[in-house]
């Protein structure tokens, strides 16, 4: 069975079975995720981490910002999609232009051209939609695998994981290294930051939870700066507060 579709399985069995609560308010499966944020960092420490250290002491740095940019460039076309399911229409020809300068002038994307020359890039993905469209985040959920999410993010990801050309690989096996190949890419840019906190007396759990709530409302708001109160964090989508300033 597919990672996702094994994450999707437990945030369904979130909302249907509940749970253990935990004191925090936007993570009251705090003990539940707390395990499986456990489990994944086991396997972390195990795998991913010493495979991505070597990736970074044997593989030229050149190459290594090749492949990030070419991660990067496919996840434009996601990008795209969602512009389109969040009616973005201006953020599309942007989304265009930029995608076809790195394939084309990038040779595949491996070099990032469109920056150079003034194409901006944003980052926009299914769970962004949905709360744009008014889909409350729901509670804070740890996956097994890929981490920090909410249950309306987890939900999300199985129609990210189909608009990924990488999914779309026939053969298997290269699907599997072309996969491989993009965690220890997007694993490498971590090291710097799990540094700091390993150097430091605070909980990793709660640090980590807390910093990606705190970013994925910005990524939800396109930016703006809002102070929220709890009770309204996880209940106002960017719609409802867009129509709220044409109201006003």
């Amino acid at each position: 069975m597919k990672i996702w579709c094994i994450n999707l399985l437990l945030a369904i069995a979130v909302v249907t079975g509940g749970c253990a609560t935990g004191p925090n308010g936007h993570d009251p499966l705090e003990p539940m995720n707390r395990k499986i944020y456990s489990f994944n960092e086991s396997l972390d420490g195990i795998i991913v981490k010493p495979v991505t250290k070597a990736y970074g002491a044997f593989v030229p740095s050149l190459v290594r910002t090749g492949v990030r940019n070419f991660f990067t460039n496919l996840g434009v076309l996601n990008t795209t999609v969602n512009d389109l399911l969040q009616l973005k229409l201006r953020n599309v020809p942007i989304d265009v232009a930029r995608f076809t300068t790195n394939l084309i002038l990038g040779v595949g994307g491996i070099f990032d051209v469109a920056t150079e020359i003034g194409i901006p890039y944003h980052e926009e993905d299914f769970g962004q939609t949905l709360g744009y469209w008014g889909v409350g985040s729901g509670p804070y959920l740890v996956l097994p695998l890929f981490g920090p999410s909410t249950l309306r993010d987890g939900l999300g990801k199985p129609v990210d994981y189909f608009i990924d050309p990488i999914s779309h690989i026939d053969h298997e096996s290269t699907r599997w290294k072309v996969t491989g190949l993009k965690v220890i890419a997007a694993r490498e840019n971590l090291l710097a930051v799990e540094n700091m906190m390993n150097d430091s007396a605070i909980d990793k759990y709660s640090f980590i939870r807390d910093t990606w709530l705190q970013r994925r409302e910005y990524q939800i708001r396109d930016g703006a700066t809002r102070n929220i109160s709890p009770s309204k964090y996880s209940r106002k989508s960017l719609r409802e507060l867009e129509l709220e300033e044409d109201l006003n």
